[in-house]
């Protein structure tokens, strides 16, 4: 483990942590020492992850969480006081996208569950966090956003507009946070392979048409996100903050 990326004594928050992005995050955090807290919607699928993490001699816990309801957030920062007396580290990746279609076709149900776990959820997450993280000493926030908030994605409207709107957040908490030691950045992912993207990417016409716009001319493995937040995590980025930081095979420059 370098030093500059040692995470030994810090206690990290990963939401959406039960699988893809956020379950390599986890994994990778808590090999470089946090001891990791895996939040997701349901706590059976954080424990398969919290003994993988055990297993590989890492130090983790499971905590329910659904952001996009307010109270369970209240009731997961209100544990995470109690338990541990403070954060460091905080992931925001959980997400939602129950919306495939053209934008105009968009359902209030639809438009109201992907704003509510998208924009609330990480504002709220990423104020409790501040705040805990300021009472002793400061830390880092690593909001993962998406090449989709730059570039809209076709059939994927009010997704885009939230995770365009998970970067303009990621930027006004850097400038507010920065006087309370807290640090805030963003991971924009380009196309991953995970669960979430699966009716994207899988579909062959899809993905097809997504790799020519893809200098690499492939899509990403969950694992290769995990280093750009360890990044961020760490000491290496001490003087970064409000940074939004492409990990896309290079879509967004071609």
């Amino acid at each position: 483990m370098t030093a500059m990326f040692d995470l030994t004594g810090k206690v990290a928050l990963v939401t959406g942590a039960s699988r893809g992005i956020g379950e390599a995050v986890a994994k990778t955090l808590a090999a470089n020492g946090a001891y990791v807290i895996v939040s997701s919607r349901k706590a059976e699928a954080c424990e398969v992850v919290v003994a993988a993490i055990i297993a590989a001699g890492g130090k983790a816990e499971a905590r329910a969480c659904h952001i996009g309801e307010m109270a369970q957030i209240d009731a997961l920062f209100a544990d995470i006081t109690a338990t541990h007396g403070k954060l460091d580290i905080l992931v925001n990746n959980a997400a939602t996208n129950p919306h495939f279609g053209h934008i105009t076709e968009t359902d209030v149900s639809a438009f109201q569950k992907t704003v509510d776990v998208n924009i609330r959820g990480y504002f709220f997450m990423s104020s409790a966090g501040a705040k805990l993280m300021a009472k002793h000493g400061g830390g880092s926030i690593i909001n993962v956003a998406s090449v989709n908030g730059v570039v809209p994605g076709a059939m994927q409207g009010i997704y885009s507009i939230t995770k365009a709107a998970v970067i303009a957040m990621t930027k006004s908490f850097a400038l507010e946070c920065a006087a309370m030691g807290v640090r805030v950045n963003a991971l924009l992912p380009g196309a991953t392979d995970t669960k979430f993207a699966s009716a994207l990417f899988h579909n062959p016409a899809i993905l097809e048409r997504a790799l020519t716009r893809i200098p690499m001319k492939r899509i990403a493995e969950p694992d290769e996100m995990a280093g750009t937040v360890l990044y961020l995590a760490s000491n290496a980025s001490s003087y970064t903050t409000g940074a939004c930081i492409n990990v896309d095979g290079g879509y967004l420059v071609s």
